[in-house]
């Protein structure tokens, strides 16, 4: 008999990105640790827990009920996930790239630091 196949960090950050597109909230936000932290790069924190991270994405779906994000590209290094990314605000609108560093606690994404 095989052992089960491990989940890869790839496979989460796809997993996590797949339920943000969905807009699935509560779906979304189980991918990260109590205690998230985000930041853009090497700045201040932006949203610190998953309260906070929680109330932000509300917010972000209801104003941009048809947000989607491509993947570009993506690395994985040690505990990290890199994802470049084209962020969609809607069909024909709005459009902006974003560089996501997701740092890993275990499974559950503890830290992103955007580039944009």
């Amino acid at each position: 008999m095989n052992a089960p196949a491990k989940v890869s960090l790839a496979d989460i950050a796809q997993a996590q990105l797949d339920a943000y597109n969905a807009q699935d909230l509560e779906a979304y936000c189980a991918f990260f640790t109590p205690d998230l932290i985000v930041s853009d790069l090497n700045g201040a924190i932006s949203t610190q827990g998953i309260a906070a991270f929680h109330a932000k994405y509300e917010g972000v779906f209801a104003t941009f009920p048809q947000n989607k994000v491509e993947l570009l590209n993506r690395i994985t290094l040690g505990n990290t996930v890199i994802d470049h990314e084209l962020v969609i605000r809607a069909p024909g609108g709005d459009q902006f790239e974003v560089g996501a560093v997701y740092t890993f606690a275990g499974d559950k994404i503890a830290r992103i630091d955007f580039v944009k």
